[in-house]
This record gives structure tokens, sequence and C-alpha cells, in this order.
């Protein structure tokens, strides 16, 4: 690094090559070793405006401005201009961090952070931008409005599922945060957003009594594998030796209508079943279940768990 002719190589083979793979590199050098020097921050400005068309090299050279040009304030405005205009929605992504984690006291950065999580196409794009407002601007008032809006108006369920657990999570004080919990763990038409509504809503407001109503309708009602197990779960696990749940856990392990498409899903009638064995290993019920399962469960998997459990608790 030390011989003139390697930085004039680097320099070369940032700005003339004719792979991206070795462009990114030699920007990457440059920035590693040759930081100081004035020419590689010019060089580096200049590819991460004009070498944007790749969107790998694109995000190198953002991270490599922010990392090792944080105070030049060309670097804020490339930035500023990829987070919002280049057509990749990976480098929209990622460089919306970037300005997020180097310039959180630049207004622009609030705003755009905003923008991006309300307008952007990508859902991506919005995702990150919501995490980033939730993660370092949650005591701006548009940041609960704009979590609270993107639970109903987005159309994109990835979208709305890290929405309410940012909300869970953010703002589980507010009043109304419960109230979009139980909407969306009941009235959503995505199946993860409602499981992650249900994890949420058990973990944050299990002393509420519409919370275990809403687990044990989700437990038996719900079109949905993953949430049922989810609600049997919690109930399980906030709720324990409540003898009137153990009708909710019998109906689960017997007519649960989970069928096994890949070899390591999780059966909820087996999660039924463990919840029964744990909490109610005393009930008259118990054993002439672990019978019938041992002999009758439709999945081989909850059948040798029941023909184990049988001999273990009738040995």
């Amino acid at each position: 690094k030390d011989d003139p002719d390697t930085k004039s190589i680097l320099k070369e083979r940032a700005t003339q090559d004719d792979n991206w793979n070795v462009r990114r590199a030699a920007v990457q050098e440059l920035a590693k070793n040759l930081k100081y020097h004035p020419d590689s921050d010019y060089i580096i400005k200049k590819s991460a405006q004009k070498d944007y068309y790749n969107p790998k090299s694109a995000i190198v050279l953002a991270a490599e401005l922010a990392n090792n040009f944080k105070d030049d304030p060309d670097t804020k405005s490339i930035l500023k201009e990829r987070a919002t205009k280049d057509d990749n929605w990976l480098v929209r992504s990622l460089v919306v961090v970037e300005l997020a984690k180097n310039f959180k006291d630049d207004p622009d950065t609030k705003t755009i952070l905003k923008e991006r999580a309300t307008k952007d196409v990508n859902e991506d794009v919005r995702v990150a931008a919501v995490r980033e407002l939730a993660k370092n601007f949650k005591d701006d008032p548009d940041t609960k409005s704009i979590l609270k809006e993107r639970t109903i108006q987005d159309d994109n369920g990835y979208m709305r599922y890290v929405v309410v657990q940012e909300l869970a999570e953010n703002f589980k004080d507010d009043p109304d945060t419960k109230s979009w919990l139980q909407e969306r763990a009941t009235q959503d038409d995505n199946n993860d957003v409602r499981y992650m509504a249900v994890r949420q809503l058990a973990e944050n407001f299990k002393d509420d009594p519409d919370t275990k109503s809403i687990l044990k309708e989700r437990a038996t009602q719900d079109d949905d594998n993953d949430v049922r197990r989810a609600a049997v779960q919690e109930l399980a696990k906030y709720f324990k030796y409540q003898p009137e749940l153990f009708d909710i856990y019998h109906n689960c392990a017997v007519n649960d209508s989970f069928e096994r498409e890949e070899e390591d899903e999780t059966n909820p009638r087996r999660i039924a079943l463990e919840i029964i064995i744990k909490q109610f290993p005393q009930h008259e019920q118990t054993l002439p279940l672990l019978r019938d399962r041992a002999k009758n469960d439709p999945d081989e998997q909850v059948r040798e768990f029941a023909q184990k459990k049988l001999k273990q608790l009738e040995g």
C-alpha cells in the first residue's frame, strides 16, 4: 500500500475497469488503505453517483462513503439521492439504513424515512424505513401515526407484520396499540400478521380479559396452522393451569385440522398434547386422550409422541 503505483492502479481500476466486481474491490481497498488521500474521497463519491446501475456495487459504495467519509458534506447529499431516486429497491432500502445510522440529526433524514415508509413502491424499502423510524424517531408523533396507518392501509402482508411488531415493542403504553393488535389478530387476511398480533397481544396485554378471549378464538377458529398453534402456546404460557382451558387443548389435540406438508412442521395437535401432559397430568381425560391419539392420530409423529408419553405415564 505504500508503493505509489498501488494507488495509481487502484484509482484506475475503480474508474475504468469494465467489470463492476473489480471496480467495487478497488473502491473498497482505496477506502480501507488510502482513506485519507483526497483522490480516494473524490473517486468513491463519483463512483457512488455513476456506478449505481449495479445494485451490489452501489450498496458497497454507499456503505464506504457513510463509514469512511461521513464528515464530507457530499456524502450526505449522495446518500439522500440514492435513498429516494435509485431505481433499485435493494439500494434504496440499504441506503435508508445508512442515512438513519449516520445522519440521524439531519432533519432531511427523518423526512426521507417518512416518505419512504409511506410512498415507496417496494415493501422492503417501506419496511426498512419503518424500522428506522421506530428505532430512531420513536418520540416523533408522526412515527406512531405512520405505523398505525400502515397496519391498515399497506397492502403488503410482510409490511403489516413488521408494523404490528414495531407498534407492540415501541408503543405498548399507548391505549390505541392494544386495539390495533386486537383488530389485526382477528381481522387481518394475512396469516403472518395474525400470528404476530396474537404473539404480541399475549406478551404485552395478558392482563386484559379480551386477550384470553381472542387467544381462545384463534386457537379454535383460525384457518391457519401457525396462528392456531401460536394461540394455544400463548394460552399455555400466560394462563397456566386454568381448568377452563383444558377443553380448548383437548379439542385442539383431537380436532385440529393440521395436515403435514413438510417434515419439520409443528403439529398443533402435538403442542396441545404436550400442554395437557405438563399442566393436567392427573386429569381424568388425559390418559384416554393419549391412548386415542397413540392409535388414531393421522400424523405419524403425533402417534409416536403419544405412544412414548403413554408408556411413561402408565409405566
